[in-house]
């Protein structure tokens, strides 16, 4: 076989398939390397360090302003539907309604967030729920909101918020040092506990005064403070030669990577099931405070402050605990926790020792919240981050919403307090179970672009559509080798996978078995360019692992296939 370049296979990390392996040559930009900020690196495990990163800390704080907005329009939509149409059907609908767009449009709003400049689709969707909601205030303050219409500003405004949360959630690693990602999604984290807590209350004293209508218009004008630190930003632009992946395609490949990716996988399975029993409290709150406690909104609102107060308290305890714990047990032992608390809300007779157990419950909520995203974060690659964190995120709504519906039926066929034992049980148990689904240690695998494949032998007129191609690495291993080999190649299969190959095959030459020929298919020509761009540091160390077993360290014989049209 000819060589025609010298693509070696240097890739991901070592035993399993963990790491998020790519191939390619041009560049992505670094998840966490030179468009990451470096001061306060000293103080990185520090609870509030984030905050010494001027962008961070701009953008934190008017997130904070913004959600308290949201927490705002979510009571005043609800309460006006109340008035407008007070039929629980209608009521349960504006619900529906907020986070129906989230689970359906989250993938596809990732891969979106992975093609075009995250920052100026950040602002569409800022500018966007601006207007919705500014357009739902006015209407209302006329007097010619209808519950149609309230649905569909409402479904517009969820509509803004789907496309908002992954491109958000990627920024997240290139407005911190990597050291300082974690304690950063904490404080985002907490800023929506503290928007929990202070807007719902904010919004019922507004209704009261003045009605819904300014409560909408305040929300509109919670999204300028997003905005003019946005606007201000000058976002270093993507370098590549390529052309951007189209949507679909876009879309496509994030869900192959996730499929051929362990640790993501892990990580949305860890998701969907605590989101699924965790929902039963935040479901059944409002009816356990109401018919149990015998309290009324304010009480309501005490439970929910103190859930947030716990989630401050988890922010300063955090730091301590993952310098003692890794991910794994901080997960395992804080989901536990929030079983427990599952538990004790059943049993707690009225409301003072309720507020204490659901600090305890906000704090275990937290713990466990930040924990899977910063795993899900140092996860991906900056290429497919987006994409890979909304599926996360349609784990964690799903498992909300579904968790939602079948906690009510419980209480419905049963009770509160039956309700609530059976998610704590439920909870326990799942956490048991899933333990050897481990989300912790993923920081070691190095996902910046190494560019260590050389560009590809070719005609200069090949088209960037043609396809499909086939790439063939032949390799001779060393005699003892040969078992190691064919272990690292199986974390190889993963890589080619995961960065675009829709197939993947190794072959052992009948006449000499020294020698191996690995195989993978990729849709176009472009494609496979891009896998030349997606190749991590990670790749690059596994890729030296499979080297080290040929003969004299060769450079294995790699060919380039472009399928004859006709």
């Amino acid at each position: 076989m000819q060589a025609h370049d010298s693509t070696a296979g240097k890739d991901t990390e070592s035993a399993v398939a963990e790491t998020f392996v790519a191939g390619t040559d041009v560049a992505s930009p670094a998840p966490f390397s030179a468009a990451a900020p470096t001061e306060g690196l000293a103080s990185a495990t520090n609870a509030w360090s984030p905050l010494r990163q001027r962008l961070f800390r701009g953008l934190w704080l008017a997130s904070i302003a913004s959600n308290i907005g949201t927490w705002m329009q979510d009571a005043g939509a609800a309460w006006l539907m109340t008035t407008l149409a007070p039929s629980p059907t209608w009521v349960a609908a504006v619900q529906v309604a907020t986070t129906l767009p989230i689970l359906a449009f989250a993938l596809p709003a990732g891969a979106l967030a992975d093609v075009v400049d995250r920052r100026r689709l950040l602002i569409g969707a800022e500018i966007w729920m601006l207007v919705m909601a500014g357009l739902l205030g006015v209407t209302t303050l006329l007097g010619r909101t209808t519950p149609e219409s309230l649905l569909a500003l409402t479904l517009a405004l969820g509509l803004g918020s789907a496309f908002a949360m992954p491109a958000w959630a990627a920024l997240m690693p290139e407005l911190v040092p990597r050291p300082q990602l974690k304690p950063a999604i904490t404080l985002n984290a907490l800023s929506m506990n503290l928007s929990r807590a202070v807007g719902p209350a904010l919004a019922g004293f507004l209704i009261a005064e003045t009605g819904t209508g300014p409560v909408f218009l305040l929300n509109a004008a919670s999204f300028l403070g997003i905005l003019a630190v946005l606007l201000r930003w000058q976002r270093p632009p993507r370098d590549s030669s390529l052309p951007a992946e189209r949507l679909f395609g876009a879309m496509r490949a994030g869900i192959r990577y996730a499929r051929h990716s362990p640790a993501l996988l892990r990580v949305i399975v860890r998701v969907g099931t605590f989101f699924t029993f965790g929902s039963a409290a935040w479901a059944l709150m409002p009816l356990l405070v109401r018919l149990e406690w015998k309290g009324g909104p304010t009480a309501y609102g005490c439970v929910l402050a103190a859930m947030g107060g716990g989630a401050i308290l988890a922010v300063f305890g955090l730091p301590r605990l993952r310098r003692l714990l890794s991910d794994d047990w901080l997960v395992g032992l804080a989901s536990l926790l929030y079983a427990g608390m599952l538990g004790l809300l059943a049993l707690v007779p009225g409301l003072v020792p309720g507020l204490a157990v659901a600090a305890g419950a906000g704090a275990a909520w937290l713990s466990v919240m930040t924990t899977l995203q910063g795993a899900a974060q140092v996860a991906l690659p900056a290429w497919v981050r987006a994409r890979g964190l909304s599926l996360a995120m349609v784990a964690m709504m799903g498992g909300m919403a579904g968790g939602s519906l079948l906690w009510g039926q419980v209480a419905s066929h049963s009770s509160l307090h039956d309700a609530l034992i059976i998610a704590g049980i439920g909870l326990a148990v799942a956490t048991l179970v899933t333990l050897p689904l481990r989300v912790g240690g993923f920081e070691k695998h190095d996902l910046t672009p190494s560019l260590h494949w050389s560009s590809p032998l070719s005609e200069p007129d090949v088209e960037h559509d043609r396809g499909p191609v086939l790439i063939t690495l032949a390799y001779r291993v060393k005699p003892d080798r040969c078992e190691e080999f064919r272990r690292l190649m199986k974390a190889l299969r993963k890589s080619r996978r995961r960065d675009g190959a829709y197939y993947w095959q190794l072959f052992r030459d009948t006449a000499h078995p020294d020698w191996y020929l690995e195989t993978f298919l990729v849709e176009s020509w472009v494609e496979h360019l891009r896998q030349h761009e997606r190749v991590t540091v990670a790749d690059q160390r596994l890729q030296d692992r499979v080297q080290d077993c040929l003969h004299e360290r060769a450079e294995p014989r790699v060919s380039h296939w472009i399928a004859e049209t006709g």
